[in-house]
């Protein structure tokens, strides 16, 4: 009986040369760290505008997936550490490609004022140099690059890339019609995805649907003449097939059975051509599973209204830091990474380690697998959240996804109470669903009370901080939406705080988050309410170490006090929950004013 190797001879031929590209990666010889990768970067419609790159450059996601006659865009990158000065250059082999190949690198059109694509890369690499390859058969092709640097070392590194062909959703859903896993077809069926360009035609989308539409929402459509790869553009041409005059329901029934095959967001619209994945009989080495943005961005970042990765590019969690991941750091890259979170929430047993940005396929599940599978924008995981002093959080709506890390780590009736100082000492990074639901604060014993922000706002955290923006707005991808921030300052004098979710309730007076309504400092003077809650803060830091100085932060070590230290958990909860009371005013100002009250004059007497 003949071996799986036997019945797919590449199967070895492949993951020998993916072993060879790991190995190769590895290869420096240097007298100092000198770190190189070669890198598949993703290019969209925003880069193109924003560098000026002709406009017939072909965008791409960066898979190593690609179909026949499409780019693929590589740079080899380098350890920031390194300098630019120190790059001597970058020397560029084809090492390996299919039988019948012509295809040779040629120079990429990305200047040296494009940046590293992914924004939480450009903050530890630089480009060393760029080339471009465009399969022209398929099957598998290796590409090789010997970075020398004047005082780093040499580096040889490389990267398998695979051309194919489309095969659109009948032949995926041979096999991912399954169980467990494999079964993705039928959830994806029902996503918006799936259905796009139907309703598209069909006149369902909107009024001013038209060709121009089909290059995101068809699978493999590319018009460059070099890219006959099935995608839908090819089959349309074979078909003899034109976009409808009339957008009108029955338009997607008249369409030929073919392209049907290869319509709408499909599942190699984001790993990839498949038909050397199904050639291999499922090889999984032979199809993309992208854990960077590109996928999402090819369609997601084309201004001015598709803006999703433009604002995420804006937005922290695209600039995540690096230091709580690697081996070691199991219990960080739940909530620090994406591949840590998606783990997290899925529940797997073995946590992976590995960096990587909070990005699009962090929050979004694309296959349509999301619990509750009804949820909308295929938002991962809207499960209830139980916070660590044990309050369940079921009412949240959209936002209960941030509450699985925006919530502190620490039940602070207990820890607070008895746990040493130290510079680690406080609830963590951010407690704003504890903030929010108004819960988990040091209480002193007292019940401290709420203001009424986490059950009147439908979406919580997502109703005010994802806020739209107008196209013609000035603010556009600063704030709201995917940057998750709801105020923004350019610089110089322009401030926007999106307060229109505020003006349902308080009405259209309200034009900054820190409007004034009670002397909550007793200082005999109503400011905004965030200048209030800062003024608390301060009469707080003064009466903790060092005593009766002014602080901005707290240096916190085993020589506090529990009373100094309960205190502290309250400043720390205040301080890192970062709205200075505008996600729970009440909650805010009731723990600060305990705190005070239990260092004051009168906790001595």
């Amino acid at each position: 009986m003949a071996t799986e190797t036997e019945k797919f001879p590449s199967v070895t031929r492949l993951l020998a040369v993916v072993l060879m590209t790991v190995a190769a990666a590895t290869t420096v010889t240097a007298q100092t760290a000198l770190q190189a990768q070669l890198a598949l970067r993703p290019l969209t419609r925003d880069d193109i505008a924003a560098y000026k790159l002709p406009a017939s450059t072909q965008v791409s996601p960066g898979l190593y997936t690609v179909g026949v006659g499409e780019p693929v865009y590589l740079e080899a990158q380098v350890n920031i550490a390194v300098p630019a000065s120190d790059i001597v250059g970058v020397t560029w082999a084809l090492t390996n490609k299919p039988a019948g190949s012509a295809a040779a690198l040629t120079d990429s059109p990305l200047g040296a004022e494009v940046p590293i694509y992914e924004p939480s890369d450009r903050l530890v690499s630089r480009v060393a140099g760029r080339t471009l390859l465009r399969p022209d058969v398929v099957g598998l092709y290796t590409v090789t690059a010997t970075i020398a640097t004047l005082s780093s070392g040499t580096a040889n590194v490389a990267q398998t890339v695979i051309g194919g062909t489309y095969v659109g959703i009948k032949t995926c859903a041979v096999c991912h019609s399954g169980g467990l896993a494999l079964n993705m077809a039928a959830s994806w069926s029902k996503t918006a995805h799936a259905s796009i360009f139907k309703e598209g035609v069909n006149g369902v989308a909107s009024d001013h649907y038209g060709s121009s539409c089909l290059a995101c929402h068809t699978v493999g459509y590319d018009a460059n003449p070099k890219a006959v790869n099935g995608g839908f553009d090819d089959v349309a041409a074979q078909l003899k097939w034109t976009f409808p005059t009339a957008l009108k329901a029955g338009n997607f029934d008249a369409v030929p059975d073919a392209l049907k095959n290869v319509a709408n967001i499909q599942c190699e619209n984001c790993h990839g051509p498949g038909s050397q994945h199904v050639r291999s009989g499922g090889n999984i080495v032979e199809i993309s599973v992208a854990s960077n943005s590109g996928a999402c961005s090819q369609c997601h970042a084309a201004a001015t209204h598709h803006i999703k990765s433009a604002e995420w590019n804006n937005s922290m969690h695209a600039v995540a830091t690096r230091d709580p991941s690697g081996a070691g750091r199991e219990g960080c890259v739940g909530c620090h990474t994406g591949v840590g979170f998606v783990g997290k929430v899925k529940g797997d047993q073995t946590i992976n380690t590995a960096y990587s940005a909070v990005n699009c396929q962090t929050c979004h599940e694309p296959h349509g697998q999301t619990t509750p599978s009804t949820n909308a924008h295929l938002v991962r995981n809207l499960a209830s959240v139980k916070l660590m002093d044990g309050t369940t959080v079921t009412n949240a709506g959209q936002g209960t996804l941030c509450m699985n890390c925006h919530r502190s780590r620490q039940n602070a009736a207990i820890y607070a109470a008895t746990t040493a100082g130290s510079a680690r000492f406080g609830p963590h990074h951010g407690p704003q669903a504890d903030m929010l639901a108004g819960v988990n604060g040091f209480t002193y014993g007292r019940t401290i009370p709420s203001s009424a922000h986490g059950d009147v706002v439908k979406d919580t955290c997502v109703a005010c901080h994802m806020q739209t923006v107008e196209a013609t707005d000035a603010a556009l991808t600063h704030v709201g939406g995917h940057t998750f921030k709801p105020s923004w300052n350019d610089g110089t004098n322009l401030r926007v705080d999106l307060v229109a979710a505020c003006q349902n309730c308080h009405g259209p007076d309200v034009t900054s988050f820190n409007f004034p309504l009670l002397d909550y400092d007793g200082d005999g003077v109503t400011e905004g309410v965030q200048t209030e809650v800062q003024h608390l803060l301060d009469q707080l830091a003064l009466l903790l170490p060092p005593a009766g100085q002014a602080k901005s932060s707290l240096t916190i070590d085993s020589t506090w006090t529990q009373p100094q230290l309960e205190a502290a958990f309250n400043w720390l909860f205040v301080k890192n929950d970062g709205s200075l009371g505008v996600h729970n005013m009440a909650y805010t100002v009731g723990l600060l004013k305990a705190s005070i009250a239990n260092l004051g004059p009168s906790a001595s007497k």
